[in-house]
């Protein structure tokens, strides 16, 4: 356990994107206008873990222009330091996003290729100068599969995170639209040899590392929980990382799903209270979780404790329009503690 009495700041690295969406739920072909915001993996990490008081830096590349400085304007509103953001690069990447509603599934379509930060160059970013004072190092699978040259620097940076001890937590977030599975399977097990704290879902630990939830068919909400613990403990042995946490989706709808997770320290797998959540916005949920991990550890609170809150703030998160938990630590601690009723606050 990473045990901080006063919290030095949290660093994430990743591509934060325009996010375009029709109103409501109305599909693309009906939108004749778009809402706009910004967002990205570990972007929603970020802005998670400010609005929770903790001191975090986005690191990350944008164009020089209008565009580039908006996102950098939102991350400054939500108080993350933004101080080694590269501007330079021809676009920043963007992601249209169709809400799903009942059985119709939501949709995402990536227009992200020649990106700024996929065109990245590993001296762009001064590692000694930005973990020097950092408690953790944040990122996701996404970041390492925009580019060739991204997933060296990704690799650098945890290498460089090891020298100054600062703790790496990786969601795996495996996108095919990025990369093919052997592609994720050959940089990730180069990259997990560093990692302490591993976060990810069934589908991304099967594609990425052939490790599969036997049992289980989550589509139909058929969940073997002990598969899960099977599967958390051979990414752990597999990895020498210190935790494993696995969150378990079962989806009844696009529009309500189950919510559950699992954490793993190497002697007992412990398993969160499940959520029966309707669903207003589902992107950034797995961010929210993280986020809630992370807040955790850092702020010495137990296993148990760690799980429950950040599963909780990700039962919160997907009752949020927009890519960030904007939830609080008192709101998320009153759901953990039972406070399920939604009812009115007066």
């Amino acid at each position: 356990m990473w045990n901080y009495s006063d919290f030095m700041k949290v660093v994430t690295f990743g591509e934060i994107m325009l996010r375009l969406s029709p109103e409501g739920y109305n599909r693309f072909v009906q939108a004749d206008k778009f809402n706009v915001t910004y967002g990205g993996s570990e972007a929603n990490v970020a802005i998670s873990l400010a609005n929770y008081g903790v001191p975090v830096e986005f690191i990350s590349k944008v164009p020089s222009n209008e565009i580039g400085q908006s996102a950098i304007n939102i991350l400054r509103q939500y108080n993350v330091g933004t101080d080694n953001i590269i501007k330079e690069g021809e676009r920043l990447g963007i992601y249209y996003l169709e809400k799903g509603a009942s059985q119709r599934p939501s949709k995402v379509i990536y227009d992200r290729k020649h990106s700024a930060i996929s065109e990245a160059r590993l001296d762009d970013f001064d590692w000694d100068n930005i973990f020097a004072d950092a408690t953790c190092f944040h990122f996701s699978g996404i970041t390492p599969a925009l580019s060739k040259s991204l997933a060296q620097i990704t690799l650098f940076a945890c290498k460089k995170a090891k020298e100054y001890g600062v703790m790496i937590s990786c969601d795996l977030n495996y996108r095919s639209k990025l990369w093919t599975q052997e592609e994720a399977k050959e940089n990730m097990t180069k990259i997990m040899g560093y990692v302490d704290l591993c976060i990810a879902n069934e589908e991304d630990i099967e594609k990425v590392f052939g490790i599969k939830a036997e049992d289980n068919d989550v589509e139909h909400g058929k969940l073997n929980i002990e598969s899960y613990k099977s599967v958390s403990k051979q990414v752990y042995e597999k990895f020498d990382c210190k935790y494993i946490a696995c969150t378990l989706r079962t989806s009844i709808s696009a529009s309500d799903n189950m919510w559950t997770a699992l954490f793993y320290d190497g002697n007992d797998i412990i398993q969160a209270k499940e959520y029966m959540i309707h669903i207003v916005d589902r992107v950034g949920g797995g961010d929210s979780f993280s986020a809630g991990l992370l807040y955790g550890l850092i702020n010495d609170m137990s296993l148990r404790d760690t799980l429950e809150f950040a599963t909780a703030a990700s039962c919160l998160k997907h009752s949020i329009e927009g890519d960030y938990n904007l939830s609080t630590v008192s709101e998320v601690n009153s759901l953990v503690n039972g406070n399920t009723s939604g009812r009115v606050q007066r």
